[in-house]
């Protein structure tokens, strides 16, 4: 079966009601793999349990000196070889497809997962939790799923054996027919505690792997106050402990291993012992005890497949279960499975859009993005509102909140395990918690206040779904980029001074913090989308590029929502209407000169003078001297851009 099959364009929906569910929905998932493989394994085991026969033929043939039966036997065992050298291949191929689906599947599924979750994932399980599952979980389970069709073609093969051999010897074929599953049974008390510790070795693997993310992200920090060696021995101590946890599971899995090889090596021994003595009472002949005892020695075939699906088992249904409980988080209440579930959910139709536009139907994507550049967008928790077409500007002290609210906008809030669901933001009277995620980013799109870059060339990064009204010039334009662009072109000669060519380097680490944003901020311009959130888009430039910023944003978004979450009194001196907000709630609502000479509150936290809140000591046609100097200072450093004038393209960061 070719590969091209893969990525899946649909993982599907999977079964979370529990582990050995999540593995039977995976196994559903590939049946004609799964019904192959097991043929191919039958008929591989059925040709090497037979060729002993043929083996057996022969020699009674020249014990009998008979050249024909002895040419018939070499036939007989030529063929047998030869199926069951390509049963061998095929079946490899098959398992190994097997794996690769199942694997490929359930990573799919976790993308899809992160994908919706979004920057909310790693509040609810730890970065070093959720590598594991996508490295080695998965390929745990797609190791079990593959093993399957091996088992069942190993038992397949086994009653085939022992009908055999029940109908030539009754005796022999009892005991091959009875001893295989009481040895498969002797497997089983030796997996609880194999489980137990390679639960323990996995779960504490989990964590020295989220330490080491957590060190690796604060090294610049560590390096600061000097605690690198206070981390370095916490990981020492918790790499340790892993060690250790692996060892033991290491001695329960030689166990396993072993009774592999000794049971059923006493299983054969036994055997042949019993017909050795039917050759010497002149029972049987010297040929058919040759043929009883190859068929016995095959059965330690099936043996094997059955001990290696006990620990596949063991493994893969703790892993299973860590997949099932990532697979199983929600966004704001509703299951992330359910809500991005197949292809046949893949849009809006059939959902009821109550209140838009004063009336209520169904809605497709494409309607939704149409609703959204004419409709409010209104937050219920906050009573946060941006109106259609408008640059709004929400002042939060709390850059954390400022965050949580920013991504509860763009329909992805992200719940800590004890926070119940809170109503949801409505477009146009949508509910975006009520579609799919899909279709609340194609209408809102929300700008990270750490945005990444990918690495591969500057057409690559803009390269992203968009509406077309804005070009890439126009968006880096409005950025003010262009410090951003001649850096990326000393840095990539081969690029021969074009921009779009030069290469950007992993995460943007050849570019300064100030860069970094401007270049991700344009990619967000790019985009144009119906409603633009941007979470402090310029924190990383100088304020000279930051006046220039806010006045190419308000000339590229003319006309569409846009929402901005900051503090500078550059950003909010260009918004058509700035928000204060308190305690989680909109406390103020005017333009930021109203509120800088009318509200103490708003003058705290854009001033960050722990005096503002008292009457302004000083005041120029009624607007308070802080609110002067910092209209003033835009003025001023904005070069008469306001005016029309374009100015030098300033630098930043």
């Amino acid at each position: 079966m070719p590969l091209v099959s893969l990525p899946l364009s649909d993982p599907g929906r999977p079964d979370l009601s529990s582990p050995l569910a999540l593995l039977r929905w995976l196994g559903r998932a590939q049946r004609r793999g799964q019904l192959l493989a097991t043929l191919w394994s039958t008929l591989e085991l059925g040709a090497m349990a037979a060729l002993p026969v043929a083996v057996g033929l022969g020699v009674q043939a020249v014990i009998d000196r008979d050249a024909r039966a002895l040419l018939t036997a070499g036939l007989l065992a030529l063929l047998l070889s030869g199926v069951q050298t390509a049963m061998t291949v095929l079946l490899h191929r098959q398992v190994v497809w097997n794996w690769i689906h199942a694997a490929a599947q359930v990573r799919q599924l976790l993308a899809r997962q992160a994908s919706a979750l979004g920057g909310g994932l790693n509040r609810r399980i730890s970065t070093g939790e959720i590598v594991a599952v996508s490295s080695g979980d998965v390929e745990k389970i797609g190791w079990y799923v593959e093993l399957t069709a091996r088992l069942y073609g190993a038992v397949l093969a086994w009653l085939g054996v022992s009908a055999v051999v029940l109908w030539r010897q009754p005796a022999l074929g009892l005991a091959v027919l009875l001893g295989v599953p009481v040895l498969a049974v002797v497997v089983w008390p030796l997996l609880a505690p194999f489980e137990r510790r390679y639960t323990e070795q996995r779960a504490l693997g989990g964590r020295a792997s989220a330490l080491a993310a957590d060190t690796v992200a604060g090294l610049r920090v560590l390096r600061g106050i000097g605690g690198e060696e206070l981390f370095l021995r916490r990981y020492r101590a918790a790499s340790q402990r892993v060690r250790a946890a692996a060892v033991r599971t290491a001695r329960s899995w030689a166990v396993l291993q072993a009774q592999e090889v000794l049971l059923p090596g006493l299983f054969v021994i036994g055997v042949t012992w019993y017909g050795a003595r039917l050759v010497r009472d002149g029972s049987i002949g010297v040929g058919e005890l040759i043929a009883v005892y190859g068929a016995t020695a095959f059965l330690a075939a099936p043996l094997r497949v059955i001990g290696e699906a006990a620990r596949a088992w063991g493994v893969a249904r703790v892993s299973a279960e860590r997949v099932v409980k990532v697979l199983s988080l929600t966004r704001e209440g509703v299951g992330v499975a359910e809500s991005v579930g197949n292809g046949a959910s893949d849009s809006l139709e059939g959902k009821v859009v109550a209140g838009a536009e004063g009336s209520g139907g169904s809605a497709d994507s494409a309607e939704l993005v149409r609703r959204a550049a004419r409709s409010d967008l209104h937050d219920p928790v906050s009573g946060l509102t941006a109106r259609a077409g408008r640059l709004t500007a929400v002042v939060c002290g709390d850059p954390d909140l400022a965050g949580e609210l920013a991504a509860r906008l763009g329909g992805r809030p992200a719940l800590a395990e004890d926070e119940r669901p809170k109503p949801s933001v409505r477009l146009g009277g949508v509910e975006l918690d009520g579609v799919l995620l899909a279709d609340a980013r194609a209408a809102v799109l929300v700008h990270d206040k750490e945005p990444v870059l990918l690495s591969g060339t500057l057409a690559d990064l803009l390269d992203v779904p968009r509406s077309g009204r804005v070009d890439p010039a126009a968006a880096l334009a409005a950025a003010r980029a262009q410090d951003a662009l001649d850096a990326l072109v000393d840095g990539s000669p081969e690029c021969a001074g074009d921009p779009m060519a030069a290469r950007i380097t992993e995460r943007g680490r050849s570019l300064s913090g100030g860069q970094r944003q401007r270049l991700a901020l344009a990619r967000s311009l790019v985009a144009d989308p119906p409603v633009l959130v941007l979470d402090e888009p310029t924190s990383a430039v100088d304020a000279h590029t930051e006046s220039r910023i806010a006045a190419g944003l308000r000339e590229l978004r003319a006309g569409r929502t846009t929402v901005v979450f900051a503090t500078s009194p550059l950003l909010l001196d260009q918004a058509d209407t700035v928000l204060l907000l308190r305690q989680g709630r909109v406390a103020a609502t005017g333009t930021h000169r109203e509120l800088m000479a009318g509200d103490p509150r708003y003058r705290t936290v854009v001033t960050r003078d722990e005096n503002a809140p008292g009457e302004p000591s000083a005041a120029v046609g009624g607007v308070p001297a802080a609110a002067t100097a910092a209209v003033v200072a835009s003025a001023a450093v904005s070069g008469g851009e306001a005016e029309g004038g374009a100015g030098p393209a300033g630098g930043g960061g």
